[in-house]
């Protein structure tokens, strides 16, 4: 027996989340069992537990779009018993049961192998929002966008992705300017590596198809007017990635930034990315991320106040990073 958080919504019901006692035999389907030590709470596994955005595809649902852990079990011929493993995305949490458990059967083809600079809870430290990041991060330099290249802009600077990515990029040597509505937070982003605070309201509401130039490049996780706004001024042929919807998913631009400055706008997959680039992102958050930066943005919770706080990762009202102890 172990315990999860399991999600429902019988016929004509009202969907509830709650703490279960499972049997292993309950598991889904896969050819690798995990032992979970931690998972996190991302922003769409608050939307998945509190049912605000229809993230679940079927139920009953376990959610929890990460895990790390060791390997009980394996017939999958890249993995054995005792092998430490990390996984993000693939839909795990949304259509095949996820991290927020004390066990998870899998499919081994989307788990990669935990680097050995990171704990399990490090890794969970990190996330799908950490992991996100550093896609961002490489996307900026393989698209050119170097240290020397001008300021870099991170939206939502306060929260999973942005801490992350601010950690990265000042490890890197860029100049990075954290956007934030929480002017509170202004000691701990400079902590993290910031170099200067702006207000995200200079950024949220709509502004001129083309404006003045500053950024070289952008880690956006926020959407809508901000992402039209950090295009819009985006420096000639720089570069805009874009991973996440905050503030929306729509995106009120123009094709002025892109066919007047050649500016890209980059898209991030998280979720579905191939394995390369994910062993990349990971090598590159073990090379160049700051354990102690790391463990200042972390809020570690259980299974049951992870139920809790997941209106306040919706409502915005979370900094850092949530750590799950699954098994407390």
């Amino acid at each position: 027996m172990f315990n999860a958080i399991v999600i429902d919504k019988p016929e004509g019901a009202t969907q509830t989340a709650a703490v279960a006692e499972l049997e292993q035999s309950q598991l889904p389907e896969g050819d690798v069992l995990v032992q979970v030590d931690y998972s996190t709470i991302n922003y769409k596994d608050a939307l998945a537990i509190t049912g605000k955005s229809p993230v679940v595809r079927k139920f009953p649902m376990v959610p929890g779009i990460d895990l790390a852990g060791t390997v009980l079990e394996s017939q999958h011929d890249n993995w054995k018993q005792g092998d430490r493993v990390v996984l993000n995305g693939w839909g795990v949490g949304e259509g095949h049961w996820g991290g927020l458990s004390q066990r998870a059967r899998l499919n081994g083809d989307w788990l990669i192998e935990l680097p050995a600079a990171f704990s399990s809870r490090e890794a969970m430290a990190i996330g799908t929002a950490g992991y996100t990041a550093s896609l961002c991060v490489d996307a900026l330099d393989a698209h050119g966008v170097q240290p020397d290249s001008g300021e870099i802009l991170v939206t939502g600077a306060s929260g999973g992705v942005g801490s992350v990515a601010i950690a990265l990029l000042s490890a890197a040597g860029y100049k990075v300017v954290a956007s934030t509505g929480k002017a509170a937070e202004e000691d701990y982003l400079k902590s993290l590596g910031a170099s200067s605070i702006i207000d995200r309201a200079t950024l949220s509401e709509k502004g001129k198809p083309l404006q003045r130039e500053r950024w070289a490049g952008v880690v956006d996780a926020v959407g809508s007017f901000t992402l039209a706004n950090a295009c819009a001024q985006t420096r000639y042929r720089g570069v805009v990635t874009a991973c996440g919807l905050a503030q929306g998913m729509d995106f009120p631009a123009s094709v002025a930034p892109f066919i007047l400055r050649g500016v890209t706008l980059c898209g991030i997959d998280s979720v579905m990315a191939p394995t390369a680039p994910r062993q990349a992102a990971w090598a590159r958050l073990a090379r160049d991320l700051d354990k102690a930066k790391l463990e200042a943005m972390v809020t570690e919770i259980d299974l049951k106040q992870a139920l809790v706080v997941a209106e306040d990762v919706l409502a915005g009202k979370v900094k850092g990073r949530l750590v799950v102890d699954v098994n407390r």
